[in-house]
């Protein structure tokens, strides 16, 4: 059975096989379908995916590249495991990155981005009341890719993008601990931000959204 796609803008161009094939394991990964741990297991993949196994080995090569899939010694690829420490540096990262992405996208995103941001922002809010973590991760990819696509600078938003997936993945791991309705406040923040064409507000709400990430990542650990 074929894998679901995530969100893709309309004027995407038409992905590769491979490029299917990493969007559906890392959606997998990042759900905890596939637990951290857990080893790789070509066969099942192929079934789950529908696709070959020449475009899943080079999405668990690229994979490998990211840190979502480990090789580990005398048991092959497995599923990395999920640090709450180490979080703390993704974050630490991200603000540097998400920050100057945000800023970018304030001073160079054209008018239907804008307001497709907010349109995505206000789709968070909405899942995040309904307590539907699915439809507010769905609504959260979405606004992410039409920010990096506004930013203009494509080799920030390939560091940033990987970082952004491990704090999905934590995201689902430590739910119980999150407050989606302060995630998505903050999303909104910088959507706004942005709209305005405002960068230093916009820099400042992509911060606010890095703070509310460090207090949730502390929540874990005191609780773990």
């Amino acid at each position: 059975m074929l894998v679901k796609q995530e969100f893709v803008p309309a004027n995407a161009p038409k992905m590769r096989a491979a490029d299917i094939a990493y969007n559906a394991i890392e959606s997998m990964i990042v759900k905890l379908e596939l637990r951290p741990g857990a080893p790789v297991v070509e066969a099942e993949l192929v079934e789950k995916t529908g696709l070959g196994r020449t475009p899943l080995r080079e999405a668990l090569m690229r994979m490998s590249s990211n840190g979502l899939i480990v090789q580990m010694p005398r048991r092959g690829l497995v599923i990395s495991d999920i640090h709450a420490s180490e979080y703390m540096n993704v974050i630490a990262t991200r603000r540097v990155l998400d920050g100057l992405i945000a800023q970018q996208a304030a001073q160079l995103a054209s008018a239907e981005q804008r307001k497709d941001m907010l349109l995505w922002a206000d789709k968070m809010l909405i899942a995040a009341k309904c307590h539907d973590l699915g439809a507010y991760m769905a609504a959260d990819q979405a606004f992410d890719i039409i920010v990096h696509e506004a930013c203009g600078n494509p080799s920030a938003v390939q560091a940033v993008v990987p970082l952004v997936i491990q704090c999905r993945r934590f995201w689902y791991a430590y739910q119980h601990a999150g407050d989606v309705e302060e995630g998505a406040r903050c999303h909104m923040l910088a959507a706004k931000a942005i709209a305005k064409g405002n960068a230093e507000l916009a820099v400042k709400a992509s911060h606010g959204l890095m703070d509310y990430l460090v207090s949730f990542a502390s929540e874990v650990m005191g609780k773990k």
